[in-house]
């Protein structure tokens, strides 16, 4: 039966008024926006779904890992109530406003700590920075193969048979195991916790595990181990411009239209 891994991460509903959400210019950082609740981010909710259905067709442990700070804990039990069966949180001071490489390399020390494992799921990106680059960067750091945009993933013979999605269809790729796959969203609706899901999700222990108990190195976590460089963080600005022609007729206003869009290289 497999040992699975699940990273997942909580975030600021994306479905919430593009208007909630701020952004400070000086500091490059998003202002956390009031009045809007925290969710699991919708494709680590799918990776979860993934792992779920590996563990109904062959057993296993799912183990659920999530990088962050202000839990909230009704929130990031979701995938306890879902059925994963248990849930780690990474919290440090330690661990704050680092990039894709810094977060993948604490998640992956993490997994290291937990011991031994067959797949790691991860969502195909964050639905907040949509970066889609931590998944892959785990795999690199603890040297296994991995395979992105998952629709569809069974275990046969040992191996991992994974369905990736590509641009007209999707193609069938096996690998060994272990093995980290990130997950798309055509896998499709995860399931919705059930109540008794939810209750005993509630009275489960979840530990905290900070920098020292993953045994990272200080230097390549957070701030200190980020490798990209945010140059500018800002909203865009959508100018819009409409002019209405005057005319006596239907035929007139055609004819301006039509020099107006050629003058405009649209036709």
């Amino acid at each position: 039966m497999p040992n699975m891994v699940v990273c997942v991460k909580q975030i600021a509903d994306p479905e919430a008024p593009v208007g909630s959400f701020k952004v400070d210019e000086a500091t490059k950082k998003v202002v956390p926006a009031a009045g809007v609740a925290q969710v699991v981010s919708p494709f680590d909710e799918q990776a979860v779904e993934a792992a779920l259905r590996v563990k109904d067709a062959k057993g296993g442990k799912i183990t659920v890992l999530s990088l962050g700070k202000d839990f909230v804990m009704d929130v990031i039990r979701k995938p306890l109530a879902m059925g994963a069966d248990d849930l780690i949180l990474l919290q440090d001071p330690a661990f704050e406003n680092g990039d894709s490489r810094s977060t993948a390399y604490a998640l992956a020390m993490a997994i290291k700590k937990i011991g031994q494992y067959d797949l790691v799921f991860c969502g195909r990106q964050a639905a907040d920075w949509d970066a889609g680059q931590v998944g892959s960067g785990i795999a690199e750091f603890l040297g296994i193969p991995s395979v992105t945009l998952a629709k569809k993933v069974e275990l046969a013979d040992s191996k991992v048979r994974v369905e990736r999605v590509v641009t007209d269809g999707y193609e069938v790729i096996e690998s060994s195991m272990p093995a980290l796959i990130t997950v798309s969203n055509e896998l499709g609706e995860p399931r919705y916790p059930k109540l008794k899901g939810i209750m005993a999700a509630a009275r489960k222990q979840v530990p905290t595990w900070t920098a020292k108990d993953i045994g990272a190195d200080p230097a390549q976590l957070g701030a200190a181990g980020a490798r990209a460089k945010l140059v500018k963080l800002f909203v865009p600005v959508k100018v819009a411009k409409c002019e209405i022609i005057q005319a006596e007729n239907l035929e007139d206003a055609a004819a301006q239209l039509v020099q107006k869009l050629r003058q405009a290289k649209l036709i």
